[in-house]
């Protein structure tokens, strides 16, 4: 999935759109049911990022290497550690975006979401079919009101794929986040993503880093001193 190219210094996914998911996570009954279903994805929306941290990583970026060097090692960023802060196995059949695109019974069934609603809601943009996140958003609130816990979840984990962890248009959850989630296999697409960001970033200049950033910050602060005077 190709990320959004600007010419910017930040690091970091919308705000306003990770406020947005962090307030229907908010309204989850049983966080830990949702995380045993559909991996961390709580854990990592309430990341605080140190502001200058990811600056600092991805600054001493080897492009040729494709890893992250400093004095003392260097650190490749390898899918056994995306796999454990997001606390889903590797499986054996990832997502290469040659699959064909889903019917809408078939993610329905996936979705929680019924069958008119998809067809009624999903538009045909750059060559892609997505759900507006407006919509999606709306359905989750409503879900909630009603108490139905599992379709909530389901259309929560969505919204996070689509926003968080796989961002590519806005205001829109495109068919490829959709696809991997209903692989349930997001572990290969995420790490490809990140190393394709960070080179964009660091060969030419420009573009900015659209994978699940907290993730990323997770993993390069685990192998930085945990001390108060380190991070003082």
């Amino acid at each position: 999935m190709e990320p959004e190219r600007r010419k910017t210094k930040k690091y970091t996914f919308k705000s306003l759109e990770v406020e947005e998911l962090r307030k229907l996570g908010s309204l989850i009954v049983d966080q830990d049911k949702i995380c045993r279903k559909y991996g961390r994805l709580l854990y990592l929306l309430r990341t605080k990022m140190e502001e200058g941290i990811l600056s600092t990583l991805i600054h001493f970026y080897d492009s040729l290497y494709h890893c992250f060097t400093s004095l003392i090692n260097n650190y490749c960023l390898p899918w056994k550690s995306i796999q454990v802060l997001l606390g889903y196995l590797l499986l054996e059949d990832p997502f290469i975006g040659l699959e064909q695109d889903p019917k809408p019974c078939e993610i329905a069934k996936s979705t929680h979401l019924r069958k008119g609603e998809i067809e009624k809601n999903i538009v045909t943009k750059g060559g892609l079919h997505r759900l507006p996140v407006v919509f999606l958003i709306e359905k989750a609130l409503t879900l909630s009101q009603e108490i139905k816990e599992e379709d909530f979840e389901a259309i929560f984990s969505l919204l996070v794929y689509g926003l968080f962890l796989f961002p590519n248009t806005n205001n829109f959850v495109d068919v490829n986040a959709i696809k991997i989630f209903m692989k349930k296999n997001l572990v290969p697409t995420l790490l490809g993503d990140t190393y394709y960001s960070i080179h964009l970033k660091n060969s030419y200049g420009k573009g900015m880093v659209t994978c699940c950033t907290p993730l990323l910050y997770k993993w390069y602060i685990s192998h930085l001193p945990d001390t108060p005077e380190f991070w003082s």
